[in-house]
């Protein structure tokens, strides 16, 4: 569910304000805004090393899962 015009503008002049007051809390507001929306969810430091660990292990069961299906193929031919 969308937010109104008026709504945005409300939040965004809290958000200001809370920058003001207090930036520790307002980086750390914003950076549960950026996984929310679907942004960076993993840390700076160990991002694109975890990055490339998923994708080799989801590239390593697409493949163990081809290799399995194709044995098995094998398996019913033959018999």
């Amino acid at each position: 569910m969308g937010l109104s015009g008026r709504e945005r503008r409300i939040l965004a002049e809290i958000e200001r304000a809370l920058e003001r007051e207090d930036p520790e809390l307002a980086r750390r507001v914003a950076a549960i805004n950026r996984i929310e929306s679907g942004g960076n969810a993993f840390p700076q430091g160990h991002g694109d090393r975890l990055r490339m660990w998923a994708l080799a292990h989801v590239w390593a069961i697409f493949w163990l899962g081809a290799v399995v299906i194709l044995l098995l193929l094998v398996a019913v031919l033959t018999t």
